[in-house]
């Protein structure tokens, strides 16, 4: 039988780490209007997925000359280690996201770095969750369900999912079959409008304290992970707030990408700091960087390649190591203290307090 001979236990396998891979294209899978799932595995065999639920990865897509940067959160748990899946909404102007749509396909390779993130029941423990979400910001939510249900399916948890039809409800039939077996797993639909030949028995309109209160009684009791447009979760968080939760156990993905071109900002410099020499130790180049900038700007500036998505210091993207001097990083989670410790920097928001030499 085809593929017993490379049959490895996990343990036999070495795990993806959080670095730059290539990730191959398996399979694509339409989950609602213009939204879809692409399921992934690692180039080379011999390898499973290492990562949290709730973790997120970024892409970089082939679009034109130049590559672009995109960065998704992965819808697939990592107890099903063998593969993973981000679950994308192309939205009127996408280029990336559209892109995928249009010409990703099982067999293409495409570059991923990551997971990065710490949006995830694993670092925000409780002992009961409600998860609240909004269009495409059910990705996370998905993640840490499906791991929950593989890892503990007796785990307490209240499930609200808006959209803004019943159409547009992002894994419906999964969610309506996890509330089937899990013990524990209550299921609330909150949508904004129907076709008039629709039929629906869930709760319409805007989420607000008392349509929480409805689907999840004791809301208070529970630590909240919550996901979606800025709107809604200021929304939510309004709400919570406003019905007296301890927002000290209120967590939301605050993740909102930056266009690539868009320029970073250049911090104020005083009058008596002077260039510093940043070396690009891969590049094999040494350039003087003027006082306020980060080391993405000197990179860009010189023609030294570093990989750059969010560029305000949530996504982890542009981390490289620091091999020599002094940097001032002012970060948003995008990297972790261990990380630090061995001597990566975040090249987007790291600025030289001195002669500085990076592994790029």
């Amino acid at each position: 039988m085809a593929g017993l001979d490379g049959y490895k236990h996990v343990d036999e396998m070495r795990p993806w780490n959080d670095r730059v891979h290539l990730l191959e294209c398996v399979a694509w899978t339409p989950e609602a209007p213009d939204v879809m799932t692409f399921t992934f595995r690692a180039d080379q065999p011999g390898h499973w997925f290492r990562y949290q639920p709730g973790q997120f990865v970024t892409l970089e897509l082939p679009v034109g000359p130049e590559p672009v940067l995109r960065t998704y959160t992965l819808s697939s748990s990592p107890s099903r280690p063998y593969t993973i899946a981000v679950t994308v909404k192309a939205q009127k102007d996408s280029i990336g996201t559209r892109w995928m749509f249009d010409h990703l396909k099982p067999g293409m390779k495409i570059r991923a770095i990551g997971p990065v993130g710490d949006f995830s029941y694993v670092r925000h423990p409780g002992a009961k969750y409600l998860f609240i979400s909004a269009g495409s910001g059910v990705t996370p939510m998905m993640s840490m369900t499906r791991d929950l249900g593989d890892r503990a399916p007796d785990t307490d948890i209240a499930f609200i999912h808006c959209a803004r039809s019943p159409n547009d409800i992002v894994f419906r039939w999964e969610l309506e079959y996890k509330a089937r077996y899990m013990s524990h797993f209550s299921l609330g639909f909150i949508v904004e409008q129907l076709d008039r030949t629709q039929l629906w028995s869930g709760l319409k309109g805007w989420i607000d304290k008392a349509k929480v209160a409805l689907l999840a009684p004791d809301f208070l009791d529970r630590t909240v992970f919550c996901c979606g447009p800025e709107p809604f979760m200021r929304t939510v968080r309004e709400a919570l707030a406003g019905a007296g939760f301890d927002m000290a156990n209120y967590h939301e993905e605050t993740f909102q990408p930056v266009a690539p071109e868009l320029p970073i900002s250049i911090a104020e410099a005083s009058s008596d700091e002077k260039p510093v020499h940043v070396t690009f130790a891969m590049a094999g180049k040494q350039v003087l960087s003027e006082p306020g900038h980060t080391i993405l700007q000197a990179a860009r500036a010189n023609g030294v390649r570093i990989a750059a998505a969010c560029e305000s210091g949530i996504c982890g993207t542009c981390r490289v190591m620091k091999l020599s001097g002094e940097v001032e990083m002012h970060h948003n989670g995008g990297i972790l203290d261990d990380e630090i410790d061995e001597g990566y920097i975040l090249a987007c928001c790291s600025r030289p307090k001195g002669d500085v030499t990076v592994e790029a």
